[in-house]
């Protein structure tokens, strides 16, 4: 099929492609992304200078991503310790934030908000179009180091990939303690969907459990909150899915799966009060009331998997 279409065309991007941008304006100026465009409907940034997480994002032509008035800021302007070790809220923004890497939620001595993770630039190793394999794919791949000498040294290795004309985002990390003592080690997912994708009608499922019903958006009176799940402990696939009716008749569901032998926890938040209008799907390492992250040896790694579907009906 791949030898077929080559025929026709002169570069296979005009189907396909993940390009290099720079973004060039405000407090985004200077912020390296990769554009992903995968031939099916699914289109995205990757923000290389913001944790290789991803910005906006969009799935045959709705947007899907939360987006908060802070846009892409540059990591440049990023503070983590400003407002009393709250700087993740300045620059909290797009579809995933990941946090970590010894530390997430709420700010304690010696650890800001989310950790410091959170919008730290990466070094990409590798990004582009792969053609050959049976299943062809968009992908790039990249680490993002935290590290403080005579203290943590965690490295994340993530690749992004996405199969060509395909309905699936996967990202798989790994995580390593290059320090020489154990540390524990924490992760959180921040999934984050708005307005279309997030409406009057949607709804949150784990498995069989219904977690939230949204019956107005906006809502003034709702308060920002999470509550956080056990999703498992066996190490099987936890499925999570946001179903939205939409205005057209038809309705988008997003299911985000997630390997509970290393995410055991599903943590909810939401805030649907005007200008916020946001939900968040988060795989996590530990609840949130009396949660102990598991500690990793040195020189360990720890792999982390996720798979995002997005289909319209």
């Amino acid at each position: 099929m791949t030898e077929e279409l080559r025929a026709k065309v002169g570069d296979l991007r005009q189907f396909a492609s993940v390009r290099r941008i720079i973004l060039d304006d405000g407090v985004e100026r200077g912020v390296l992304s990769l554009a992903f465009s995968n031939g099916g409907g699914l289109d995205f940034w990757a923000l290389a200078d913001r944790s290789l997480d991803i910005g906006p994002l969009w799935w045959k032509g709705t947007p899907v991503a939360w987006q908060s008035m802070a846009g892409f800021r540059s990591p440049h302007l990023h503070h983590p310790e400003e407002d009393d070790g709250r700087g993740y809220s300045r620059t909290n923004s797009g579809f995933l934030v990941t946090c970590g890497l010894d530390h997430f939620r709420q700010p304690v001595p010696g650890h800001p908000m989310h950790g410091r993770l959170p919008f730290t630039p990466a070094r990409v190793t590798a990004h582009g179009e792969d053609w050959t394999r049976g299943e062809p794919v968009l992908f790039c791949e990249g680490e993002v180091m935290q590290f403080r000498f005579g203290g943590e040294a965690l490295r994340l290795r993530r690749r992004i990939e996405v199969p060509i004309g395909g309905n699936t985002l996967r990202i798989r990390d790994v995580v390593t303690n290059l320090a020489n003592d154990e540390v524990p080690q924490a992760s959180l997912y921040h999934i984050n969907f708005g307005y279309p994708a997030l409406a009057p009608g949607s709804s949150v499922m784990l498995g069989a459990q219904k977690l939230v019903e949204v019956a107005v958006l906006p809502d003034p009176t709702s308060i920002s909150e999470s509550i956080s799940y056990p999703a498992g402990t066996g190490g099987e696939p936890a499925i999570c899915k946001l179903t939205t009716p939409m205005d057209d008749g038809t309705t988008l569901e997003i299911a985000v799966s997630f390997d509970t032998g290393t995410l055991p926890h599903l943590q909810l938040w939401h805030d649907l009060r005007p200008h916020a209008c946001v939900l968040a799907i988060e795989p996590c390492t530990s609840a949130k009331v009396n949660g102990v992250e598991r500690p990793l040896a040195p020189g360990q790694s720890r792999n982390y998997a996720i798979d995002i579907r997005f289909d319209r009906r």
